[in-house]
């Protein structure tokens, strides 16, 4: 049995793919500069959102740290003002934390989205859940697939390796899981295909939601 299941955010617990559109696109347009669909945002979120902000910008401007850093506070104040718009958590996600809780089981967050907006969307979605850790990155939190942000969890929450899950959509995940000495489970309602996932690492991957109790009552 599990003590403690370590969640990615976007992409496997919530659906953000289009306020994050939303707001990149429209920073994008305040400049001039063409949009990216939906699908082509699925591949430029998952490491960070100084990566998301390059890989979105016309290709002569990645390199210019200045212009990247005004584009990024640009984008950080039009998301955090439209992040409730068209997010919602993924099908089956709130009965399965609200039952992770129920059973004791300890839940945990490790995203690559900025901590202010990792807290102003689990306090929105998921403010009667009880989370043992919701950790982004920061100053001190570099992105994964850097295992910081896992050990950080485990420090807040002290379990045994063997006894910890951690569930993620992306490559990025699977690494992180991985460079933390983690089981790594993929989830494919997310972001990316199930290819990249097994290319990166993940131990099993799965469709639907309640098929985790299949890995959290394993010895």
């Amino acid at each position: 049995m599990k003590k403690l299941i370590i969640f990615d955010l976007d992409g496997t617990l919530l659906n953000t793919i289009g306020d994050l559109t939303n707001a990149c696109n429209y920073v994008l347009h305040q400049h001039g500069f063409p949009p990216h669909t939906h699908d082509e945002y699925r591949y430029f979120i998952g490491s960070g959102i100084r990566r998301l902000i390059k890989l979105a910008l016309p290709e002569e401007h990645r390199d210019n740290d200045e212009f990247c850093k005004q584009i990024l506070d640009e984008f950080i104040i039009r998301y955090n003002g439209h992040l409730h718009e068209e997010t919602c958590p993924y099908d089956g996600i709130i009965p399965l934390l609200k039952e992770l809780n129920d059973k004791g089981i300890n839940i945990a967050i490790a995203s690559n989205k900025y901590q202010e907006g990792v807290d102003a969307v689990v306090d929105f979605y998921f403010h009667d859940i009880k989370f043992a850790a919701t950790i982004g990155t920061s100053t001190e939190i570099p992105v994964k697939p850097n295992p910081t942000i896992v050990h950080k969890i485990i420090e807040k929450c002290p379990t045994a390796k063997k006894e910890i899950l951690y569930l993620g959509d992306s490559g990025v995940d699977m690494q992180t899981a991985k460079n933390a000495g983690l089981t790594a489970l993929g989830v494919l309602w997310g972001f990316r295909t199930k290819d990249e996932l097994i290319a990166n690492g993940a131990d099993y991957t799965i469709e639907k939601v309640e098929d985790i109790w299949d890995y959290i009552n394993e010895d």
